[in-house]
């Protein structure tokens, strides 16, 4: 499974299916396959960051560094797993670990006011200078009862964002 000459079978199909949590119809999996296998254009069986690179709405994002650490070198298995985090049937502490996990920069459980800070800056470039950035944060972050010096983990994020009514979803074209 995960190169473009291997086809999925009906046991590929299902296991994956398992794998994220059903969040996908085998419809989708098939289509995501076949993408999959567009991507991957030496068959490798997996998806490098140049290859990701080429799909423009990623490389457009202004997190695209980011999230290029946490899905460099995914096989499909893995690359679908990632998607399922975008699926409108994934629950929302699925999408909030997700954003935690592009918030904790460096992979540590934590994130710092810094961490938050550069996060800003990657999403609003010139658009904030860096004491209004700061002062964004620093209010959002006495809203939910933290300060600047303080240590979020993903139980804070999970807090500060589990009431609110996110949407991040991803359509898979099965035509």
């Amino acid at each position: 499974m995960g190169n473009a000459s291997s086809m999925l079978t009906q046991y590929d199909i299902e296991e994956v299916q398992e794998h994220c949590s059903y969040l996908f119809s085998q419809q989708e999996i098939v289509a995501l396959y076949e993408r999959f296998c567009q991507l991957d254009r030496n068959a490798k069986g997996f998806i490098s960051a140049d290859e990701f690179l080429s799909i423009p709405e990623f490389s457009l994002n202004p997190l695209s560094q980011r999230l290029l650490k946490m899905i460099d070198g995914l096989n499909f298995k893995d690359f679908v797993a990632f998607l399922s985090a975008f699926s409108p049937k994934a629950f929302l502490q699925q999408k909030i670990e997700l954003i935690f996990r592009v918030y904790d920069i460096d992979g540590n459980g934590r994130v710092t006011f810094k961490d938050l800070l550069e996060v800003l800056r990657d999403l609003t470039g010139s658009f904030m200078s860096e004491e209004q950035r700061e002062q964004v944060l620093s209010h959002l972050l006495e809203e939910s009862g933290y300060t600047r010096d303080a240590l979020l983990v993903l139980d804070d994020f999970i807090k500060i964002l589990g009431k609110s009514d996110m949407k991040m979803e991803v359509e898979v074209p099965v035509d």
